[in-house]
């Protein structure tokens, strides 16, 4: 077992080193962000679309945006941690992005700081989970519609919530709503349903997360002529639908089972797969 790093500012650490200190505005406030991204043959895969998501998300929360953060940089500082880290094919990595420490509600500045981490995953390319996951809806909490709602901030209070929800009830993954009691995403993935070989999302501004595996699918879909559509989705949707299957950067595609009563087959998540590892 070797030792793992990550690089905070520049500086390469020890995983376990401490570098954040108690007044740290992430830890105090959420008031942060992070995106986590693929490697596949130990590349790294969307760079541009997460960076773009993450830029735009930093001006939405009014944290000045470094000069120094284009593709180029980041596409060099994961190399470098990808390497040190001895990962050479399917990987995971985090990059967090929060407001640099000082004062209470009101910042002292609007300058920020970055954490990047990087771990090995057991595949390489994106699989298909061979057991279909076991769903139900969570709805102790709603998702709020607002400008927010769709960028990956570190304030998850829902997210955690809900992944409670999920460990109490022996479920592997939970269904949000949003304030509507529409579903809108699950605790990780963006949620796609399939009826009569058709393909349906919820659109952003029904308060889900702007998903990039998201974005890919919908793109898989227009250019092998099938067809999707990003709709509201009514509960209603979990039990008249084929096919759920929920999606992420990280894990691709995943197949859902059984909601309740209800069986699913998984023939366009199979198809899917196969159509997004041919392409990255």
């Amino acid at each position: 077992m070797f030792d793992h790093f990550i690089n905070f500012n520049g500086k390469l650490h020890q995983e376990f080193e401490p570098v954040i200190l108690t007044n740290n505005r992430a830890f105090r406030y959420g008031d942060g962000l992070f995106e986590t991204i693929r490697v596949v043959d130990g590349k790294i895969r969307f760079l541009d679309r997460h960076l773009a998501r993450l830029l735009s998300s930093m001006e939405l929360l009014k944290m000045q945006v470094p000069e120094f953060f284009s593709q180029s940089f980041f596409e060099e500082k994961i190399g470098e941690l990808l390497t040190k880290n001895k990962i050479t094919e399917g990987g995971r990595v985090r990059l967090t992005v929060f407001r640099n420490e000082g004062a209470l509600y009101e910042p002292e500045t609007n300058k920020v700081s970055y954490v990047l981490e990087a771990a090995p995953l057991d595949h390489n390319v994106y699989t298909l989970n061979e057991e279909g996951l076991v769903v139900d809806l969570y709805n102790e909490f709603k998702k709020p519609l607002n400008r927010m709602s769709c960028i990956k901030s570190n304030n998850s209070l829902v997210y955690v919530m809900a992944g409670i929800f999920k460990v109490e009830n022996k479920l592997d993954d939970c269904i949000l709503l949003n304030e509507r009691f529409n579903i809108t995403e699950a605790i990780s993935s963006n949620l796609f349903a399939v009826k009569n070989g058709v393909l349906y999302t919820a659109p952003i501004a029904e308060g889900c997360l702007d998903g990039i595996m998201r974005t890919e699918i919908l793109n898989i879909a227009k250019e092998n002529r099938i067809a999707v559509y990003e709709v509201t989705m009514a509960m209603n949707v979990m039990l008249n639908s084929d096919e759920i299957f929920l999606t992420n950067a990280i894990r691709g595609i995943r197949w859902v089972g059984t909601y309740r009563a209800k069986r699913y087959s998984n023939k366009m998540a199979e198809k899917l797969v196969a159509l997004l590892n041919a392409k990255v």
